[in-house]
């Protein structure tokens, strides 16, 4: 099942950003999910899902927009690595 979500911009939002209207959409959906992955609101798995990407072209972004692929702290490995 998929729904399909409506949102109003004006014109020159796309000409600011040089995109067409389905670039703006795409770009739109992939900075979403990259947030939301980045907040720890979604798995990375999900993240791909949502930004109809598939799980290497999400981590290619979060490359290219330097946002950390790895959402574990320190911490959390540590009591991973220990069986904690």
């Amino acid at each position: 099942m998929t729904t399909t979500i409506s949102v109003d911009y004006d014109v020159s939002a796309f000409g600011a950003l040089r995109l067409s209207p389905s670039e703006f959409a795409r770009e739109l959906r992939i900075a979403a999910a990259v947030q939301w992955y980045a907040q720890g609101k979604v798995s990375q798995g999900k993240a791909a899902e949502l930004a109809a990407l598939t799980r290497s072209e999400f981590l290619d972004e979060l490359y290219r927009r330097k946002v950390p692929a790895c959402q574990v702290t320190a911490d959390e490995l540590a009591d991973e690595i220990h069986g904690v």
